[in-house]
């Protein structure tokens, strides 16, 4: 859709603005003792994965407002992630969800795929809601139902996601269950979390060698009294009860207001037991929108424990994906920002005096360990991330691009302006 001469010429128009930037930039970072190159190598190789349901715009519960020319499919899903790659060179990857998005013909969707530049990451599973025709009802929990026939439909269906992902090349399966309770008396915590575990265990039993389980947790939502695996410490303890195939996936609207998430991250990597992040942002609660629009100093600071952790720990590769819902803005364009947004976060955390604030805290200095986590912060990196894209022949100004390019207005002229995602 995007022809490579295209962003090369929206380019021009940005580019001495850009170099004059970059060069002052990488002056004083150059004589701070940063290693310009070395965080640009790194921001290259940070691929964060686009949902296959986050194409589509969402919705609250009174309504849904679709822009038009939404993928009606999965090729279509697929185009458009390739679309953002062109556009960022940081989006390699897509994360689909099944069964809304099930690879029909895997050998077609893979070399579609890989002619984006595309991986797969991991794969989803869907336990949440009853599909049409579906024998028995997911109601009152899934993988911890009381009913055993419940249960084994649940563990089926993962299996079967397990399975679809193979085929693609994918590594890893999410588990998120929406299983809990709403009323007192409605469950036995004890119980139902011991069935929870036996479910993951047989699914666990099928992965590949070479494959992880992701497992996410959720303190509230669907269910308001109780939820199977509420927060890191139950996603913990069944991970480590499965073993080191399983490890916990932080997604960050997941928490309780004020959660210290930057510290989950840090006792996980202790235990070289964090699996990866589902990246969003919340006001409230699992508000699901655009990654640092509400607490960019918190994606920072979660960021500083990531990086320190990946230097001083043998935790296992991180899997990088967004999760959010567009509800208003264009969904593309919704994940342009929060692209940005993460590897804004990374960049500042790579411009830590890092051997400064080892000596502060050695000593206790508060102030000082303040001040040079906020001089990182206070840093305008976005040159850094502009060079890392001009030379991947990604746009300088993703956004900008977009709406130069027409990009919106080319897919509802190819699709309809009534086309709607499929999935949500």
């Amino acid at each position: 859709m995007i022809k490579p001469e295209q962003i090369i010429e929206i380019n021009k128009d940005s580019i001495d603005e850009h170099n004059w930037n970059f060069d002052n930039l990488s002056t004083w970072l150059n004589s701070c003792g940063l290693i310009v190159e070395d965080i640009i190598a790194k921001l290259n190789d940070l691929q964060i994965a686009i949902p296959s349901w986050a194409l589509g715009t969402g919705g609250t519960r009174f309504g849904r407002f679709p822009g038009g020319g939404e993928p009606s499919s999965l090729e279509q899903k697929i185009q458009d992630v390739g679309l953002l790659h062109q556009l960022n060179a940081s989006s390699g990857a897509i994360s689909l969800h099944i069964p809304w998005d099930i690879p029909e013909n895997a050998e077609k969707i893979g070399e579609l795929a890989a002619s984006y530049n595309l991986k797969f990451d991991a794969v989803n599973s869907n336990t949440f809601q009853d599909q049409p025709g579906q024998k028995h009802t997911y109601k009152f929990g899934s993988l911890c139902d009381v009913d055993g026939q419940v249960r084994k439909l649940a563990i089926d269906h993962n299996k079967e996601v397990i399975d679809h992902g193979i085929a693609l090349g994918s590594k890893a399966i999410t588990v998120w269950l929406a299983d809990g309770s709403s009323f007192p008396g409605q469950n036995n915590f004890r119980e139902a979390l011991e069935r929870t575990y036996a479910s993951l265990a047989d699914i666990y039993n099928h992965l590949p060698d070479d494959w992880t389980m992701f497992i996410e947790y959720k303190p509230y939502e669907p269910n308001f009294y109780s939820m199977v695996i509420p927060d890191w410490g139950t996603s913990h303890l069944l991970a480590n009860k499965l073993g080191p195939k399983a490890l916990t996936l932080v997604d960050l609207g997941h928490h309780l207001p004020n959660t210290n998430i930057e510290q989950i991250v840090a006792i996980l990597m202790m235990q070289n037991k964090l699996g990866g992040f589902h990246f969003n942002d919340s006001k409230y609660g699992d508000d699901d929108i655009t990654t640092g629009c509400i607490k960019p100093y918190q994606l920072f600071l979660i960021f500083n424990e990531l990086i320190d952790g990946m230097e001083s720990t043998k935790n296992p590769p991180l899997s990088w994906m967004i999760d959010a819902s567009h509800n208003l803005k264009d969904p593309l364009e919704d994940l342009i920002q929060s692209t940005e947004a993460i590897k804004i976060a990374f960049a500042q955390a790579l411009c830590i005096d890092r051997p400064a604030l080892k000596e502060a805290q050695s000593k206790s200095d508060v102030s000082l360990a303040q001040q040079i986590l906020q001089n990182a912060f206070r840093t305008d990196v976005r040159p850094l991330l502009a060079e890392s894209r001009l030379r991947q022949e990604a746009a300088i100004d993703p956004l900008d691009a977009f709406r130069k390019l027409g990009i919106r207005k080319t897919l509802i002229d190819a699709r309809g302006a009534d086309s709607i995602a499929t999935g949500l």
